[in-house]
């Protein structure tokens, strides 16, 4: 494939679907303070159960309404430290760091829910995936090597990198909003039900421009160009149904969220290449063109123990079927596995007015090589939460949580770097940090 061909399939796979928060590629798993600070939730029997266990919801103490709203904060940072002899050109191995901040300041959702006798309906609104803003203000290694590798085929080698100068600049954004609604039914004493809907709608967009330039002392003449903006947007509805046993001291919950059929539609308001790419090349990313990002099947499986009446735990595993969800040129595919989590949590009561809580989270992807691209990367990792709950009344009480992650770093190296043709390695690495407050009412 020729350097010109990757320049462009770069640009247009600047899509940020990482999520800014806990979960799988397109699913984000924290949806109230109340997760981040004991993280397993998946046996909750609270209104957080919305999302996190709406099954249980048939079992809340106290018929009306029950009411939590949400307003969290992300911050992430995404670094690649690329090293190729490409940079200089000269023999010598060179590395460059670049580095991406995602931001976050305000991540509202709500979860309601009506119970009357062993009927509850319940409704929810999130960011159920993407959530955030990426920018690499210095542009990112697949660019500059393309660009660099595009110069050195042009010129038969004659320029070399310290003859000209690349600026470049990416950034990209995602957000997917989901409005959930659905009806619990307790079957007896001690089993219940549950089967709803998520409507999901994605709204994601990418800009950025790489122009490279002879210095003013080679006379300036421009090298490389290339521009693009395009926005996204596209829909899908996700079922869910959900089971739950409360024996004794146990309580025992699963839910399941079947895959989302979704395609996303181009609307690009510019697209800039070099001469001489192929139209088949252009046509998935002109405008109006569709591509699949399919929202994976999830499944939740969790147990909660009240081991005194002010002292309970919890463990919990995910399992997110991403093998199965389509995505752009069969990325899935490339996948080792689906992803898995594993999650533990505990909680106590130190007086009635005041709940302390942390858990822990660990989550496996599937990762490989072809996989992975500077636009789009994941590590694996583990995750702590930590936070309280104050009960201010009968009536109100609020959450407040911080959740941190830890990522391992992940190591690509190629012998054509890019599609140059020469060596190089990226190491990708990540950081986040959330921070939550939730504010619940029942009456």
């Amino acid at each position: 494939m020729s350097t010109k061909k990757f320049l462009l399939i770069g640009a247009a796979t600047l899509i940020v679907s990482n999520p800014t928060f806990a979960g799988d590629y397109l699913t984000n798993t924290n949806q109230n303070a109340a997760f981040l600070r004991m993280v397993a939730r998946g046996a909750s029997i609270d209104v957080d159960g919305v999302y996190s266990n709406p099954a249980g919801l048939a079992f809340l103490p106290k018929d009306g309404f029950h009411l939590s709203l949400t307003g969290q904060s992300a911050y992430q940072t995404r670094e690649i430290h690329a090293s190729t002899p490409l940079w200089t050109q000269d023999g010598n191995i060179t590395e460059k760091y670049y580095k991406g901040t995602a931001s976050a300041p305000l991540i509202p959702s709500f979860h309601g829910a009506y119970k009357r006798d062993n009927w509850v309906i319940s409704a929810g609104f999130a960011i159920t995936g993407g959530g955030g803003k990426a920018s690499f203000d210095n542009g990112l290694p697949m660019f500059d090597a393309m660009a660099a590798g595009l110069i050195a085929q042009q010129s038969q080698g004659l320029v070399t990198p310290s003859m000209y100068d690349i600026n470049t600049a990416m950034d990209g954004k995602q957000y997917i909003y989901g409005v959930q609604l659905g009806l619990s039914y307790k079957i007896n004493d001690w089993l219940s039900v549950f089967a709803g809907g998520r409507m999901n709608y994605v709204k994601s967009g990418y800009e950025g421009y790489l122009i490279a330039k002879m210095k003013e002392s080679y006379g300036g003449k421009t090298l490389a160009d290339l521009q693009l903006k395009c926005d996204q947007s596209g829909w899908g509805l996700t079922p869910i149904i959900g089971i739950d046993a409360k024996l004794g001291r146990w309580n025992l919950a699963a839910k399941y969220e079947f895959k989302t059929n979704l395609n996303i539609e181009n609307k690009t308001d510019k697209l800039l290449v070099p001469d001489g790419v192929p139209e088949s090349v252009l046509k998935p990313y002109a405008d109006g063109e569709q591509t699949p990002s399919d929202i994976p099947a999830y499944l939740s499986v969790a147990a909660g123990y009240e081991i005194l009446p002010n002292l309970r735990a919890s463990v919990e595993y995910h399992f997110f079927d991403d093998k199965r969800a389509g995505m752009l040129n069969d990325r899935q595919k490339t996948l080792t596995h689906g992803t898995h989590e594993y999650l533990a949590g505990i909680e106590w009561d130190i007086v009635k007015m005041l709940t302390v809580s942390g858990g822990f989270q660990k989550t496996s992807y599937g990762l490989s090589d072809d996989f992975q691209t500077d636009t789009s990367f994941y590590c694996s990792s583990y995750s702590l939460g930590f936070g309280a709950r104050a009960r201010l009344s009968e009536a109100w009480s609020i959450d407040i949580a911080y959740f941190w992650t830890n990522y391992e770093d992940y190591e690509k190296s190629s012998d054509n770097y890019n599609g140059t043709g020469m060596p190089g390695t990226d190491v990708y690495s990540r950081t986040n940090k959330v921070f939550g407050l939730s504010l619940n009412y029942q009456f």
